[in-house]
């Protein structure tokens, strides 16, 4: 409201604030506030001067802010009165904790945007899909006429324009479990597509990370809608959550998408948007049933980005979208850069770049849209989560012939690997004699130094109609600054490696 939006501009005049953390989305929030008359900032990031490289310059050429660099960065926070903390920071540290106690208030970028957007919000959040759901939900949006802004995790940080957006606009926001878990706002339209371990390197543990998950719907209105994937156990609870919260219907609406037909009420409500496939189309029911697709014109490839489809439909629908609209983006969206991405097909040999796979269960999702075989190339930064399940998907699915390790969990994977295939025995014969010994396997394993190591090694034996797939289940911050430049290398050194250059 007016009202409020007016008071909390009061307050970021007036108050102490600290900024911790100067990556591209506080930096845009530094400017926000210095736009808008704050000028009692101090603000303090981890990396050095030298580390943060040119945005140092333009951060010490700003008049009145207060800047600390490297260890002892957190010193920002002494005295501040509202606290804006970057995404991947714990939020239990100690010095935040004192912050808190002493009645500083702590919160975000994202919880500031959300205070102050008139727009309509929508909201995309899970543990795999969000930028192709988002991408997609845009989409459909502005073919149905509306004018619309694409942000949040993914593009341009949009608080600079928070102040522009009309309540005749619609802001779709990619919401990681960082950005959710200082928010004390929801989107108008919020969307859970799915919840598997990850992020566990910050997040103190499953229950912070799911916990933080919730806020794309904890503070929603009446008249708001929460969409959730009901093939899910995780989101399926927290639908049936979001169904009994005080108020029943009259606090908004529940909507459900899976690969079979969802339920039709939860908690005894009426579920109002469902979505799901119907043998050979997507069905959308919002309320009224409709086959608005057939599966084989969708362009994404694998069953997962059928349920992004069906996510997309719903909440872009409920956002005030036309079903027409949603059909026309599903025959003709193609995949974004990083997403089962094909990059070059030599002597027979498909590469695909899936370097947004930074988790297990993409990695899982990104094997099952393609047909054997296949060489797996796996491995990067540690975010604390376990292989066991991925290693027997690989070991017993029989699409994957090779496995090529590298980065910091290189060794980790590999015993996931060695034990599913030591758990694998050869069917049981009645006989008195010791049990049977594990099957031989056709799997390779192979640990490589480099990207373009890996490459080669996973062409080295590639029979045509193999697809080496880099999809590597792993953060990619042990060697490279995020997966968009892992996946650039990537395909740099796939077109290095099929024309015989070294890198």
């Amino acid at each position: 409201m007016p009202g409020d939006r007016d008071r909390i501009l009061r307050e970021l005049r007036r108050r102490r604030i600290a900024i911790v953390g100067l990556g591209v989305s506080n930096q845009a929030l530094l400017r926000f506030l210095l736009a808008r008359g704050a000028r009692q900032v101090t603000a303090g990031d981890m990396k050095t001067a030298d580390q943060l490289g040119p945005s140092t310059d333009w951060l010490r050429s700003l008049s009145g802010v207060d800047l600390r660099f490297g260890p002892g960065y957190l010193d920002v926070l002494a005295e501040a009165d509202i606290v804006f903390l970057t995404p991947g920071i714990r939020k239990d540290l100690p010095e935040i904790a004192a912050a808190r106690a002493r009645g500083a208030t702590i919160t975000s970028e994202m919880g500031l945007f959300l205070q102050l957007c008139r727009a309509r919000t929508v909201g995309v959040t899970g543990s795999a899909g969000k930028t192709t759901t988002t991408a997609l939900v845009g989409d459909m949006l502005t073919r149905s006429g509306h004018k619309v802004f694409v942000g949040g995790n993914i593009g341009t940080p949009l608080i600079e324009r928070v102040l522009d957006f009309g309540p005749d606009e619609i802001v779709v926001l990619e919401l990681s479990s960082f950005q959710l878990q200082l928010v004390d706002r929801s989107p108008n339209v919020g969307a859970v597509l799915n919840i598997a371990p990850n992020h566990l390197d910050v997040h103190r543990d499953m229950a912070e990370y799911v916990g933080a998950k919730k806020g794309i719907y904890r503070y929603q209105r009446p008249g708001d809608w929460a969409v959730f994937g009901a093939d899910d156990a995780e989101t399926l609870a927290m639908a049936r959550e979001r169904a009994g919260m005080e108020g029943g219907p009259a606090s908004g609406g529940v909507g459900l998408f899976g690969r079979s037909e969802p339920p039709g009420a939860l908690n005894g409500l009426s579920i109002g948007a469902r979505g799901w496939i119907d043998g050979e189309h997507l069905v959308a029911a919002v309320p009224e049933k409709r086959r608005f697709c057939p599966v084989a014109g969708v362009r994404l490839r694998g069953e997962h980005n059928l349920l992004n489809l069906l996510a997309a439909t719903l909440v872009s629908v409920l956002a005030g979208g036309r079903l027409e609209a949603a059909q026309q983006v599903a025959t003709t969206f193609q995949t974004l850069e990083h997403r089962l991405e094909l990059v070059a097909e030599v002597g027979g040999v498909t590469f695909i770049n899936d370097s947004i796979g930074t988790s297990p269960d993409r990695t899982e999702v990104a094997l099952a849209a393609f047909p054997a075989p296949i060489h797996l190339i796996l491995g990067g930064y540690d975010k604390k989560l376990p292989f066991d399940a991925l290693g027997e998907i690989v070991v017993r699915g029989g699409k994957v012939r090779k496995v090529v390790l590298l980065g910091q969990t290189a060794p980790k994977i590999r015993r996931a690997l060695e034990e599913a295939m030591s758990g694998l025995r050869s069917p049981a014969v009645p006989s008195a004699g010791p049990p049977s010994a594990p099957t031989a396997l056709p799997l390779v394993i192979a640990e490589v130094a480099t990207l373009e190591d890996a490459i080669r090694e996973a062409r080295s034996d590639a029979v045509p109609g193999t697809t080496v797939l880099l999809s590597p289940a792993c953060a990619s911050f042990d060697m490279f600054q995020n997966f968009e430049a892992r996946g650039a290398a990537f395909k740099e050194a796939v077109l290095r490696v099929a024309e015989g250059r070294s890198g």
